[in-house]
């Protein structure tokens, strides 16, 4: 019977969680010959850059037409795409915690991801924040702190997982996590290497 209750909350929880669309913010329209050029570039910078292209060029392509050719429009629309993602995984963890008849250390696994997956959205915001303010002649410092807060949201990501490694957690629950705080750090490690390719591409003009 607990079970089977667990099963249900879990589901509902789900159901709420992502029933809801992404933010489309970032989405506008064009023409269609100028959006196949779009995409194309989008496509390659995923291939040539991240560790997970499939992933970065499905999140990424929606918003083509805005991105254009642009880099760093790129390498911000990534790191938004990760804090939407982010931010619905922490609202997630803050659910999964408070099922009833979760085991003690379920629990405490879970709200370390509360917190970590938490740090994880305020490093991200800060990315983003930072990434807008990148030029001139702060351009290179502005940069490194960006490629220094994602690089810290993803170590919270990692740190989240590393709380579910043990065979003997509720399977039910560490499958919920697992998949979903590694689609987040996937999205976090592809918006870092966007991120860096942006960063490297500039300081290299002249």
């Amino acid at each position: 019977m607990e079970t089977s209750f667990l099963g249900l909350a879990l589901a509902a929880i789900l159901i709420l969680q992502f029933s809801t669309p992404i933010n489309s913010s970032f989405s506008a329209t064009t023409s269609l010959p100028s959006r196949n050029t779009y995409i194309e570039y989008i496509k390659t910078s995923c291939y040539n850059t991240t560790f997970y292209p499939k992933l970065c060029y499905h999140t990424l392509v929606i918003y083509a037409s805005t991105i254009k050719t642009n880099p760093k429009l790129l390498a911000k629309t990534a790191l938004n795409v990760s804090l939407i993602n982010t931010n619905s995984t922490s609202r997630l963890m803050i659910r999964v915690s408070k099922i009833p008849g979760l085991e003690p250390r379920v629990v405490a696994a879970t709200l370390d991801c509360v917190e970590e997956v938490g740090d994880s959205v305020y490093e991200l915001q800060r990315s983003m924040e930072e990434i807008g303010h990148a030029g001139g002649s702060d351009f290179s410092k502005a940069m490194s702190d960006v490629e220094t807060w994602v690089s810290a949201a993803l170590t919270d990501d990692d740190a989240c997982l590393d709380g579910f490694a043990e065979e003997v957690m509720n399977k039910k629950v560490t499958a919920i996590v697992k998949r979903h705080i590694r689609r987040i750090a996937r999205l976090t490690s592809n918006a870092l290497a966007l991120v860096n390719r942006y960063a490297s591409t500039q300081a290299n003009l002249p």
